[in-house]
């Protein structure tokens, strides 16, 4: 390449790299020198668009890498310190609220002891009622005994044992008032306070009880008998064979004679109850009664079972003991059910028995230690085991039986399915010589036997693999069954219900009739599960008047309402599938037991037993939060509504967390208006919390405080009319509100 000559000189450019720089070399033609020029001449190095050279690139974005890096690494230390002093100021301000709530603590407790002793005046005044009702009752003069006074009962039972000409009629009468002494001594069991009635009293009163259901349940053997001698004179023109129903509130009586024994009428339907049967061939042709017998009542399962009370929210750590017996490997009651005996067919047998007596002894020895003197407050707050936790033995939902699995799968477990709509006592009965004419006279022979078991067993049948006989059953239109019950039949060796020997169930829902075979004649029931019902959906308590009050619980199957007032309850309604359901006991006042024992006879049963925790499948809660959680609501209920929320099952076991609202009006608890408590017996607070949350949280709702009771809490936060309401409450209305919350146990079992 040739440039332009300068001042004489004529200068060729070459190209010479040297050390990775670019150079000319110059050479003059006149003075033989070489002269290098660096950045001299040559093509322009190439630019990018902002004016950067290549290598100045990589250099600029390791810059700005470092400062972002030093610019985050600052961010999250100042965010750290920030958070740390976050930190330590909500620890400074938790701990002013813990100091301010242990020097408040005591008087809190104090006052809140000073409104507990409405518990105490409801429990006088039901003393007092008993009282004015025995008064009463012995002024009446009505002819029935006290079920309270030992000779009176006594003399009553011995009276009625020493009528033996009695109709199915006048039994039936007898029966009503032999009904109400057992619940009244059941209900007074439940109810009576360990200072109202001694432990020698409670067995005397258990014992009344069993006499009572034996000698009824004897009476109509005899009367059965007294039947059986003179059927022939209520011959059936059409089959010459006697059949009869006879039928009251609380007892179906149906019986059939075969007098021709002509097998074409083996068959029989009693059309008046709904209940009908198939007899084998062989029977057909016997001298034999067929008897269905059907009671509203349960007089065949245990009496430890039929008298479980309410679950004791203060019971201790040695009452616990006495009630789920861990030394003797036995399940609770197993005692008791060794000594509860059937009442047996044969009317002369004398009971009860000694092993009856002891039986009683042993219920009230498990059942009344949890009435014992209440824990004092130390002793309470020291109770933090859980509610109901059973024994090792309980853990077990079926005893090990001598014939090994297969046996024992066929015992039912009482605590989990029981008899719903009564007991079926289905009996094949030897007839009676009867009445012939004789030249003009009636003869009869007379046997001094009593009531006889037709002796049958399905070998004697002309194919012993088949069912001795098949039994169609009408289910009772006063009980609901959510689903198809169990046939189980009573098993008076085990005093236990079996499944084995029941065979081909065919249940019709819409008929509401339940067909089986059975390979001999059995005791019978149909069993539901307990616990169907259960966990809750959602339960609502509010006040709807002075003293009033709405319990709604939403179970698995129903919606039950219940109206509370004063020392009464109302059953409003029972919902099923859209449609109210059990018309015979709603709109009736009775007291919560009542209304309990009619929900469960009905197939309602929403109130758990100290067992239940094995059946549900909820989180256990401690017994000091619940019990506490239940007192203090009951107190509130008077302007407070509460209800059910769906964090109480993530609180942990020690604590509870419901829904609150003030309620002086009958639109006032909206959603908008809840807040959420957490409460473990010793401490509440107000959560920040709301249904709506993504995930569990105790952090406080801000600018409020710690308080020892519910009761102190919300009196910060309500106006003054509703806690004037809370202090004018009456007592009856609080503890009938308590015996419901205890009963259904709704944070435990929601």
């Amino acid at each position: 390449m040739r440039w332009g000559s300068k001042a004489g000189c004529s200068l060729v450019a070459t190209k010479v790299a040297a050390g990775g720089e670019k150079a000319l070399r110059l050479k003059g033609a006149a003075e033989g020198r070489v002269i290098f020029c660096v950045g001299l001449g040559g093509p322009k190095p190439k630019k990018k668009s902002n004016g950067k050279t290549k290598d100045e690139k990589p250099k600029k974005g390791r810059d700005r890498k470092q400062k972002d890096k030093g610019e985050a690494q600052l961010q999250a230390e100042q965010e750290e310190a920030e958070r740390l002093e976050k930190e330590r100021l909500e620890r400074e301000h938790l701990k002013k609220l813990e100091e301010k709530y242990q020097g408040a603590r005591e008087s809190e407790l104090a006052e809140l002891n000073s409104l507990e002793q409405k518990f105490l005046s409801a429990q006088q005044w039901k003393m007092d009622y008993r009282e004015q009702a025995k008064w009463e009752h012995y002024l009446s003069c009505d002819g029935s005994p006290d079920p309270t006074v030992p000779q009176e009962m006594n003399t009553f039972m011995s009276l009625w044992r020493e009528d033996q000409d009695e109709s199915v009629q006048l039994v039936m009468e007898k029966g009503e008032v032999v009904l109400k002494l057992i619940e009244k001594l059941e209900f007074l069991l439940l109810e009576a306070s360990p200072n109202e009635i001694t432990e020698e009293q409670r067995v005397q009163y258990q014992e009344f009880i069993l006499q009572l259901q034996v000698l009824l349940h004897q009476k109509y053997n005899e009367a059965t008998q007294n039947l059986l001698k003179i059927a022939s004179m209520y011959e059936d023109s059409e089959t010459g064979n006697m059949h009869t129903v006879i039928k009251d509130k609380n007892t179906t009586f149906c019986i059939w004679v075969n007098l021709k024994k002509k097998p074409r009428f083996k068959t029989h339907m009693f059309q008046e109850a709904g209940h009908g049967f198939d007899l084998p061939k062989s029977l057909a042709l016997s001298s034999v009664a067929v008897r269905v017998l059907h009671t509203r009542y349960d007089h065949v399962s245990p009496l430890w079972l039929q008298c479980q009370g309410l679950p004791r929210q203060e019971a201790s750590d040695n009452e616990e003991s006495a009630e789920h017996p861990k030394d003797n490997g036995q399940e609770p009651g197993e005692q008791e059910e060794k000594g509860r005996e059937e009442p047996s067919v044969p009317a002369a047998e004398e009971t009860p028995s000694k092993e009856r007596k002891e039986s009683a002894a042993s219920l009230t020895e498990n059942s009344n230690n949890t009435d014992d003197k209440k824990e004092t407050e130390e002793e309470t707050e020291k109770n933090s085991d859980i509610l109901d936790e059973p024994s090792q033995e309980e853990g077990a939902v079926l005893q090990e039986e001598p014939g090994g699995r297969e046996e024992a799968a066929e015992v039912v477990d009482p605590q989990q399915l029981v008899p719903v709509g009564g007991v079926y006592h289905i009996d094949a009965l030897q007839l009676p010589p009867q009445a012939q004419d004789v030249r003009g006279w009636s003869m009869v022979e007379l046997l001094d036997v009593g009531l006889e078991v037709y002796p049958y067993s399905p070998g004697e049948a002309e194919d012993g693999t088949q069912a001795a006989v098949q039994i169609t059953l009408r289910l009772p239109d006063n009980v609901i069954y959510f689903e198809a019950p169990v046939v189980a039949r009573w098993d008076p060796a085990g005093q236990q219900w079996r499944t084995d020997g029941i065979s081909n169930i065919t249940y019709e829902a819409q008929e509401r009739s339940i067909t089986f075979g059975m390979g001999a004649f059995y005791t019978v029931a149909l069993l539901q599960d307990a616990h169907l019902n259960l966990p809750y959906q959602a339960w609502e308590l509010q006040p709807t008047g002075v003293d009033e009050g709405l319990f709604t619980v939403t179970a698995v199957f129903a919606t039950i309402q219940i109206q509370i007032k004063d020392n009464q309850c109302m059953l409003s309604s029972v919902v099923v599938e859209e449609e109210e359901v059990l018309s015979h006991i709603t709109g009736q006042w009775m007291s919560p037991f009542a209304l309990r024992e009619a929900l469960k006879r009905a197939g309602v049963n929403i109130f758990p037993a100290e067992h239940s925790h094995k059946y549900v499948p909820v989180p256990r809660k401690a017994a000091l939060a619940e019990g506490k959680a239940y007192e203090q609501m009951a107190l509130l209920a008077a302007a407070f509504a509460f209800a059910h929320s769906k964090w109480n099952g993530e609180a942990g076991p020690e604590q509870v967390v419901f829904k609150v609202s003030e309620h002086l009006k009958a639109d006032s608890a909206k959603d908008n208006h809840w807040s959420l408590y957490m409460f473990n017996g010793e401490k509440v607070q107000t959560l920040k919390l709301t249904e709506t949350s993504e995930a569990f949280s105790e952090e406080l709702e801000e600018e409020s405080e710690f308080h020892s009771t519910l009761y102190h809490m919300l009196k910060d936060l309500a106006s003054k009319e509703a806690m004037d309401k809370v202090e004018r409450a009456g007592s009856l209305f609080i503890d009938s509100v308590y015996q419901l919350l205890l009963a259904t146990r709704v944070l435990a079992f929601s």
